[in-house]
């Protein structure tokens, strides 16, 4: 399921109310509403249109520890392949053309304004083109945007990136306005002198080493397997971390913070090294490790629910300890799916298929027992240089804490080192309802291993703690520790992100770290989105970014830490509470993301909408630095040549509750009702999710505008993130029941609209979207007269158990819930058109669910549908062409069923 992915708990007085349940009589056997058929105002009559050739078809228009240096920051909200931004971003490097232009801009001066990112102008579209757009120009990349992530380079300073060039690796220092060549990448060569297929790398603490991965292979969503290299940079000699193997076998590695020691997983233990140098000892700090059991790096359900990453241990600021999880999936069950064709070619003919088989946990059954456990390498080394015998287990401690949830009932989802040294870790612990939990506080400072093992709750989680309502924990990683300098007791502390008393997410400051009530940097109505971005240690000031003013805008602002004159923490929040200063231009809609620099003495501010997108590098300090990275003028030219939709952001109401949409019109609509135009509902709709954003995105919803003359309509329900918990929270427990209420209401609302032909009104979604518009099928409201469903979840039993269970509940206290939120009733299906595709590889949203479904269909005899099923394929529908495959199929689909829109009344 995409990474964006309760019943509402309202106080007499709240000014946002549900509608009246029905069915009351059903909650005392655990069974939740059904959604009502009609939605209580009976089947939808549509008002008479004009009639259509219904068969005229009309001719279609012509990564973890390492990434690339890093040090990239992935920005913004993800919905993997499904957010269907098939026009996609591109890098650009142009480094020859960066440098130049950087090495020109920092010799002017002159005051660009107190927030140079507030002044930058976007090229504006004067004049629209003629050309019209063809799903050619989708996916051969016209419309592709410039972007590159600037990759910072901690080790060698604030303000220094990496770019490749001229066969080498730079250093681009944009303090000193020089560029140094780090590595010749020719000299980066295995023990026989070819050169290493290597694809991210990272520097030593001290820039004497580089550790290197090369030969990737792709596992998970975030995870792969990679050879490992070191290479000496004053010798230009380089020698494998552990001799390299094919397939590789090495599914981690990372430098500790401080010194050169390094820290690696290898079927599954966890070894470490104090040196790099190439016969350096390597100490085995697990033994245990096999196809079950992991210490150190997720199973396939922690990558993909809890942290989103292909790495589960953490290293102390001092680098004396490691902190890791161990991962026992023994109880878990298998899953496993064909892959029919294991190469990259169609016509390759495979006599017997291959199986790929996995552990996933599904709601209700085992999930992997989580612990959590600290290794002592300076112990270890102290002991083992008395002692040659001397085990690693030793050194190495379980943690345990007063209230621990029941093994088969816990989910550990964060572990971060606080302070500068090993002596303090925080740890969150959720059940797997995700409405209780707890944050825990260990002192590891204690030279007793005994007594350092017990740590002591500090927060309590969930409907009795923070969170104090009936919605869910969310599974985010968003503490950022502070240097006990700060502290008026010299103790660690650290800022989090907390749901307010109103139910918005904001930034608390937890000081000291045993402090159970936070003190508020931020409050109001409005949400921040992405955690802290960075503290600049000098200033006191917090970067964040937020969904503020708008909910649908991103913008970034800075707020100052409650320090004294002594630069110490207050005990109290200044009244009136500071307002956060915005670094970007709040008065019009836009969506803007930022990436600091290691001591936040730079960002790279990025524009992604809604207008072409661009970006910039900016020096905090310096108001007469502004260095433009990308602009974006190819694409500016491109744009202002065609034909694009009509943005239209709105709200609508649905019981009560503000729901933010966007509609894409065709370019000169004529909305006095005498052309009438088809309506396509595109919905994604997960819980915490987000579609309708002020974001630049010329895809494939805009061929259909354009080039179909359809309106294409987006609507984020009940459910949906950044609005606050009173918006999510409705959900909990009874998933696709008020949020396809809302798109029903919305699709009364466009279908009443004098433009839209009320009997071409469909919509369409993948993954959630998918489960979604099948939801919105069963429901019969009688306003569809189509829906595509890519990759549904059909039955919420057929899907992960940490994703489903956190917004269902365990099954066995929700039956009722999880049979409303399935599928089951399959009579509607035959009353309108009907697509349904999914990949037969898909690892996420198993092929189990539309089989699900086609059972269902036999069963009652149900015709009116079409499906594809593309082989191998996993969710995001790329093996061997198959995306553009699925976006023509779509496109047929809908030529065939409704035509071209646009039609012109008679009168």
């Amino acid at each position: 399921m995409p990474q964006q992915y309760d019943p509402l708990s309202q106080e007499d007085d709240s000014p946002i109310r549900d509608a009246d349940i029905d069915n009351a009589d059903s909650l005392h056997a655990g069974l939740l509403p059904r959604p009502t058929v009609y939605y209580g105002e009976g089947p939808f009559n549509a008002p008479s249109s004009d009639e259509e050739d219904e068969s005229e078809v009309a001719e279609k228009d012509g990564p973890g520890s390492l990434n690339r240096a890093e040090h990239g920051n992935l920005l913004g909200s993800e919905l993997g392949d499904d957010s269907l931004y098939v026009g996609g971003r591109k890098e650009f490097p142009s480094v020859r053309g960066l440098l130049l232009a950087l090495a020109a801009l920092l010799t002017l001066s002159g005051a660009i304004g107190l927030y140079a990112a507030l002044s930058y102008k976007e090229t504006k579209r004067a004049v629209p083109g003629n050309e019209r757009i063809s799903m050619d120009h989708i996916f051969n990349g016209t419309f592709l945007v410039a972007r590159t992530d600037l990759s910072w380079v901690p080790e060698a300073g604030d303000g220094v990136f990496s770019v490749e060039q001229d066969g080498f690796i730079k250093l681009v220092n944009l303090n000193s306005n020089t560029t140094t060549n780090l590595v010749q990448i020719s000299d980066l060569v295995d023990e026989h002198g070819n050169r290493l297929a290597w694809s991210t790398w990272r520097l030593s603490p001290d820039m004497k080493y580089m550790l290197i991965k090369a030969d990737p292979l792709k596992q998970w969503r975030w995870s792969s397997f990679g050879n490992y290299w070191l290479y000496d940079l004053a010798t230009n000699e380089t020698w494998p971390l552990v001799p390299p193997s094919y397939p590789p076998i090495v599914a981690y590695a990372t430098w500790s913070p401080t010194g050169e020691r390094i820290a690696y997983v290898m079927n599954n233990d966890l070894y470490a090294v104090s040196s790099p140098l190439r016969h350096a000892s390597h100490i085995q700090i697990t033994n245990s490790g096999n196809a079950t059991l992991f210490h150190g790096v997720p199973d396939w359900v922690y990558e993909e629910e809890v942290f989103s990453s292909d790495f589960a241990l953490w290293w102390s600021p001092d680098s004396t300890k490691i902190a890791f999880l161990v991962l026992d999936e023994t109880l878990v069950n298998e899953y496993t799916f064909p892959i029919y064709n294991p190469t990259h070619d169609s016509d390759t003919v495979v006599p017997y298929t291959t199986q790929q088989t996995m552990r996933y946990p599904k709601p209700g059954y085992p999930n992997p027992l989580v612990s959590a456990n600290v290794f002592d390498l300076e112990r270890f080394l102290s002991e083992s240089s008395i002692s040659n015998y001397y085990d690693p287990a030793e050194s190495t401690l379980e943690l345990e804490w007063s209230g621990r949830l029941p093994r088969n009932d816990s989910i550990i989802m964060d572990i971060v080192w606080l302070g500068s040294g090993g002596g303090s870790l925080l740890l969150k612990e959720v059940n797997r309802n995700a409405d209780a939990g707890r944050a825990v506080l260990f002192d590891l400072s204690d030279t007793s291993l005994l007594a350092a093992r017990t740590g002591r709750v500090v927060r309590t989680l969930g409907k009795d703690g923070e969170e104090a309502d009936e919605g869910w924990i969310e599974s985010d990683h968003t503490v950022y520790p502070l240097p006990e300098n700060f502290s008026p007791s010299g103790l660690p502390s650290y800022l989090d992100i907390v749901p307010d008393k109103d139910g918005y997410n904001h930034i608390a400051l937890f000081s000291p770290a045993s402090a159970s009530t936070p003190q508020f940097l931020t409050t109001g109505p409005w949400e921040v989105t992405d955690g802290v971005l960075a503290v600049d240690l000098v200033k006191g000031l917090v970067y964040f970014r937020a969904a503020n003013p708008s909910s649908i805008s991103r913008n970034v602002f800075s707020v100052s830490l409650p320090l004294d004159s002594n630069l110490k923490f207050t005990d109290a929040a200044p009244t009136p509470q500071p307002t956060p200063l915005a670094l970007t231009d709040t008065s019009t809609l836009g969506q803007y993301s930022a990436s600091f620099s290691p001591g936040a003495g730079f960002y790279l501010l990025s524009y992604d909408g809604p207008n072409v997108p661009w970006q910039r590098v900016i020096k905090t300090n310096d108001l007469s630095f502004d260095f433009v990275v990308n602009d974006n003028t190819p694409l500016n030219v491109t744009w202002s040549q065609f034909e694009t939709p009509i943005v239209q952001y709105t709200t609508i109401e649905s019981d009560g509750y503000e729901l933010n949409a966007v509609e894409l019109r065709p370019p000169h609509m004529d909305d006095s009702g005498r052309t009438k135009y088809p309506v396509l509902f595109r919905v994604y709709g997960g819980p915490g999710s987000q579609l309708v954003s002020a974001s630049f995105d010329i895809n494939w919803h805009a061929y259909l505008a354009c080039g179909l003359q359809y309106v294409i309509v987006v609507v984020d329900g009940r459910g949906t993130g950044y609005k606050g918990r009173a918006l999510r929270n409705p959900v909990k427990g009874n998933l696709g029941f008020w949020e396809v209420r809302d798109q029903i209401n919305a699709a009364r609302v466009w279908a009443s609209k004098d433009y839209v032909d009320p009997k071409r009104v469909g919509i369409w979604g993948w993954s959630y979207g998918g489960f979604m518009s099948s939801k919105v099928v069963e429901a019969d409201a009688g306003i569809h007269s189509l829906a595509m469903a890519v990759a549904p979840v059909i039955s919420w039993r057929l899907y992960d158990s940490i994703y489903t269970e956190r917004y269902m509940n365990l099954p066995a206290l929700n039956p009722g819930g999880y049979v409303n939120a399935s599928i089951s009733n399959v009579t509607a299906f035959d009353k309108m058109d009907y697509l349904l595709a999914h990949g037969s590889g898909d690892d996420n949203v198993h092929f189990a669910n539309s089989a699900h479904l086609l059972d269902m269909f036999t069963k009652q005899h149900i015709r009116n549908y079409e499906f594809r099923m593309f082989t191998d394929s996993d969710h995001g529908i790329r093996m061997r062409g198959a995306n553009r495959e699925l976006y023509e199929y779509m496109t047929d689909f809908l030529l065939a069923k409704w035509g071209k829109g646009g039609r012109r009344r008679g009168w």
